[in-house]
């Protein structure tokens, strides 16, 4: 597989797929090429546009040189971009939105973007400092487990997935979960990112996602000159790229 390499001298790995005006995809927490929505999405799309799926640093295919500082995944997204021809679309999912956010508002090339459920829910010390704590310990299952638990999994569905073959993927990557506790610290669109941000941008929830992931993607898309706001009815966090799909084609094409 191809791969770029970022300002700070990390490997992104990425692909590319279809034909027509360039499109990248940005995933949310534990999700990579190879584990996620994004490789289905992309296979729907990809009659419309030429859609590059990229790695987030610490996952798959992908690098991480350290030290880890949030702005370093606006840069992998810019080196993405830069790949793709300087210009494109971009979809981003949940945390993923922070990393399209804080690109759109230094321009990067960004010409459309589109926003699912960006979790600005506000900061959780406890959390960021346990998260930490299992992490330096080497307790990757433990941080899987809390970061579940944080987002409203129910202990039976998690003690049904930590005995799956699946859950060793997440262990793998549990580390980058601190990375996406970064991009979201300040538990809120900055307000100088939300004033740069001048291409056109949409922010969209599910219908039957949580009432506080629906308000959070209500209130980022207030919060930006011009946004709009766009709800998938029936659809939830883990949306269904066939639901989603048609409406990408008309935002980003």
């Amino acid at each position: 597989m191809p791969t770029v390499t970022s300002a700070d001298g990390t490997p992104i790995g990425y692909e590319a797929t279809g034909s027509g005006p360039a499109l990248v995809l940005v995933d949310g927490a534990c999700c990579f090429r190879a584990f996620g929505p994004m490789r289905p999405l992309a296979a729907l799309l990809q009659e419309h546009f030429t859609v590059y799926c990229y790695d987030r640093r610490g996952r798959g295919e992908s690098g991480s040189v350290p030290p880890y500082a949030a702005p370093r995944e606006t840069e992998d997204l810019q080196a993405v971009i830069a790949a793709a021809g300087g210009s494109a679309g971009v979809y981003t999912m949940s945390s993923g939105g922070a990393i399209g956010l804080a690109a759109a508002a230094l321009g990067s090339g960004i010409e459309a973007l589109a926003v699912y459920e960006p979790p600005y829910v506000g900061p959780d010390p406890a959390y960021t400092s346990r998260l930490h704590e299992l992490l330096a310990a080497g307790r990757h299952g433990d941080a899987v487990e809390l970061f579940q638990r944080r987002v409203g999994m129910p202990p039976e569905a998690i003690a049904g997935f930590r005995a799956s073959p699946g859950f060793a993927v997440l262990e793998g990557i549990a580390p980058t979960l601190a990375y996406d506790d970064a991009v979201l610290a300040p538990g809120h669109l900055p307000p100088e990112v939300a004033a740069a941000v001048a291409v056109p941008t949409t922010l969209v929830a599910g219908g039957a996602s949580p009432a506080f992931l629906q308000e959070a993607a209500r209130a980022t898309a207030a919060a930006i000159p011009g946004a709009r706001f766009e709800v998938l009815e029936g659809q939830t966090h883990g949306v269904d790229p066939a639901a989603l799909a048609p409406l990408l084609v008309k935002l980003l094409r």
